[in-house]
């Protein structure tokens, strides 16, 4: 049994904390991006309650620029080794490049998260040779310009449309089915009225019987709803945000704040094993 899949199996929330290794992630941009400052803020999250550690080495922000597979190496994988080393921890890789997911996954990483999907040439036959878990999300049009005018003809339809066909790509892969977690994808080529709807019907998308996560924190479509263009002024949404997705049927949570989120999931799952 691997790590994610004995986190899996218990009845709590799993908390993902976000370490972004950029400079310009949009909200922790160059916070965190050297080994050393990378390595602290993994120790902290694992001690607030985080369970798994998602280190990303590009910003999939709107607008953002792509990075060269080279440099995203660099970025991710001494970061991913320095926290191997210090813990047992479920290290999650961030990134849509196969040749990232293999470096990753050498240094120590048990789980892919990939914003594209698998779509990339060559993610779906390396994610089946590595046979690690991995994160299927959907994301509509690509980071930099896919907030200019999203559509749907129904968001929630359209959205398990994609999934059974990522789900049937994945397994004719030879990626087991058991290995795949979704992500609906807030905030990524959806109108805030889309992510709403996304976030109220959560728990259809349990018709697929995998793992769901959903990644909230501090997003825009909170600043839309708060009118507050900073990030870092939706603690309180993003912890709302939270408790709604587990309540709707969200197994991994996927935070920049650790301990808040941990404290409010808590009392949510407390509630619910009554």
């Amino acid at each position: 049994m691997n790590v994610l899949t004995s986190l899996l199996s218990s009845r709590q929330a799993i908390i993902m904390g976000v370490l972004n290794t950029t400079p310009d992630s949009f909200s922790d941009g160059g916070k965190f991006n050297s080994v050393e400052s990378g390595l602290t803020q993994a120790l902290m999250m694992l001690e607030q309650g985080a369970d798994i550690i998602d280190v990303g080495g590009e910003s999939t922000r709107p607008g953002a620029q792509e990075v060269g597979v080279a440099d995203e190496i660099k970025r991710v994988v001494p970061v991913i080794e320095s926290i191997r080393q210090h813990s047992d921890v479920c290290i999650s890789i961030d990134t849509s490049k196969p040749a990232v997911m293999q470096a990753a996954v050498a240094a120590g990483a048990n789980l892919i998260n990939d914003v594209n999907g698998l779509q990339a040439e060559g993610a779906l036959a390396i994610c089946a040779e590595l046979n690690v878990p991995v994160c299927v999300m959907h994301m509509q049009g690509e980071p930099r310009t896919m907030q200019a005018n999203p559509v749907y003809h129904d968001v929630v339809e359209d959205i398990k449309a994609f999934f059974e066909q990522r789900i049937q790509a994945c397994v004719d892969a030879g990626i087991q089915r058991n290995n795949i977690i979704l992500d609906p994808g807030f905030g990524f080529g959806k109108s805030l009225q889309h992510n709403l709807q996304l976030l109220k019907n959560l728990k259809e998308f349990q018709m697929f019987d995998l793992p769901l996560l959903a990644g909230l924190s501090r997003k825009s479509m909170l600043g839309k709803i708060l009118n507050d263009t900073s990030p870092e002024n939706r603690l309180y949404a993003s912890v709302a945000a939270a408790v709604l997705a587990r309540n709707n049927g969200a197994k991994i949570i996927r935070v920049h704040d650790v301990k808040a989120t941990a404290d409010a999931l808590k009392v949510c799952d407390a509630m619910n094993a009554v």
